[in-house]
C-alpha cells in the first residue's frame, strides 16, 4: 500500500499507543517487521504554546517536543497529533514538517502526520477531542482541511466506528475526511462507548474500504497471524495496524510477516524472550534516565511476563523493582527457573 508516495509493502503497521509506542518500542517493533509506526499522542496546543515560552528551553519547559522526535531509522513514520482546534492543529503540522521549533530533538521530520480522532479516555474526550470529533464530522474535516493546506507532507486520521451504537458514523466520516485531503484512513472497528472492550466489527473497516479511494488499515484484535490474514479478507483493508498485540509480543509483526509471505514462523525461546524484554528496559533507562524508565519499564516487563509459568509471582516483584539490576535479577531467576 502506498500513502501518497509513501510505500509500505505488506501494510503492517504499529499503532499509535499512548505511553507504549515511544522510540524504544517502535525500534523493537520495526526489528520484527512493522514497516511503519505511529508515535504516541502529541497535543498540538501544548507544542505550540511551547514555543511561546520565552524563558530558555528546558527540559520542564519542553515536555511535549520529545513526544515529536523522529529518527533517521524510523522512517517511514507518523507523528499523531490531537486536538479540537483547526488553527491550532494546523500550527502544530507545520512545527512537525519544519523540524525547527522549541525543544525539537528529532533528526528528521515525519513522513506523516496522523490526526488522532479515536482516542476513548474521558480526559480528552472532555475537550472534545479524540473520538468526540466523530460526533462532529464538520469539525472533524475541518482539522484535516486546515491541515493539508498548511504542509506538504500526507495527513492521515485514526477514527473509531462511531461514538456509540446508535451513532456508528465511521463511513459518513470517512468521506468527509478523504474530500478534506486525508491521504489514509485507519479505521478501529469500536466503537468509544466500547473502549477496548467486547469485539471490534470489522464490518465496519469494509464498508469504509468501500466508500472511499484512499488506502484505509484495519485496527482492532489482532492478536496472531492468522487475525491480520482474516482481517484483510474479510475487509479488504490496505494494511493492519496493530495496538495491544503488539505488547510484550514485538515478534508478532515477524509473525505477520512470514504468513503474508507463505515462510515457516517459529516464536522466540524464552531465553530470547527475555533477552528482548531486558533490552527494552535498558533502552528506556539510557533514554530517560533510570527513574522515569524503570517507572515506564515495568508494564512492558509485566507484558513480557504473560502466559510463563511463575510469571504472575515475577509481574508482582516487576511492579515493586526500583533499579536495572532489580529487573535483570528477577528475569534471571525466572529464567533459571525455567530451563
Amino acid at each position: 500500500m502506498y500513502i501518497n508516495d509513501i510505500e509500505i509493502r505488506h501494510g503492517l503497521a504499529l499503532a499509535p499507543l499512548a505511553g507504549v509506542s515511544d522510540c524504544s518500542f517502535r525500534s523493537l517493533a520495526r526489528r520484527f517487521g512493522a514497516e511503519y509506526t505511529v508515535s504516541e499522542m502529541v497535543s498540538a496546543k501544548a507544542l505550540c504554546y511551547e514555543q511561546r515560552c520565552r524563558r530558555p528551553v528546558t527540559e520542564e519547559r519542553t515536555r511535549t517536543a520529545p513526544l515529536a522526535a523522529v529518527l533517521c531509522e524510523e522512517l517511514p513514520m507518523a507523528v499523531q497529533l490531537f486536538g479540537a482546534e483547526p488553527e491550532f492543529m494546523a500550527r502544530a503540522a507545520q512545527l512537525l514538517e519544519s523540524n525547527e521549533y522549541r525543544g525539537a530533538c528529532g533528526e528528521v521530520p515525519p513522513s506523516v502526520i496522523d490526526v488522532n480522532m479515536g482516542c476513548p479516555m474521558a480526559k480528552i474526550v472532555g475537550n472534545g477531542e479524540g473520538s468526540a470529533l466523530m460526533k462532529n464530522p464538520l469539525l472533524a474535516a475541518e482539522i484535516v482541511r486546515a491541515m493539508t493546506d498548511a504542509v506538504k507532507i500526507p495527513v492521515t486520521v485514526k477514527i473509531r466506528a462511531g461514538w456509540d451504537d446508535g451513532q456508528i458514523n465511521a463511513v459518513e466520516l470517512a468521506k468527509r475526511l478523504e474530500d478534506a485531503g486525508a491521504s489514509m484512513i485507519c479505521v478501529h472497528g469500536r466503537t468509544r462507548e466500547q473502549m477496548y472492550a467486547g469485539h471490534a466489527d470489522w464490518e465496519i473497516i469494509r464498508r469504509v474500504k468501500e466508500a472511499v479511494r484512499i488506502p484505509v488499515m484495519g485496527n482492532g484484535d489482532i492478536f496472531c497471524a492468522d487475525d491480520a490474514l482474516r482481517m484483510l479478507d474479510e475487509t479488504g483493508c490496505d494494511g493492519v495496524m496493530v495496538a495491544r498485540g503488539a505488547q510484550g509480543n514485538p515478534w508478532i509483526f515477524a509473525e505477520i510477516l512470514a504468513a503474508m509471505v507463505g515462510e515457516a514462523y517459529a516464536p522466540p525461546a524464552l531465553k530470547e524472550r527475555f533477552a528482548v524484554a531486558l533490552e527494552h528496559a535498558r533502552l528506556l533507562v539510557t533514554q530517560k534516565g533510570e527513574r522515569t524508565g524503570i517507572a515506564e519499564s515495568r508494564k512492558h516487563m509485566a507484558w513480557y511476563l504473560h502466559g510463563i509459568r511463575g510469571g504472575a509471582a515475577a509481574r508482582n516483584a516487576v511492579m515493586n523493582a526500583t533499579s536495572l539490576s532489580d529487573i535483570e535479577r528477577i528475569f534471571g531467576e525466572l529464567l533459571a527457573n525455567n530451563p
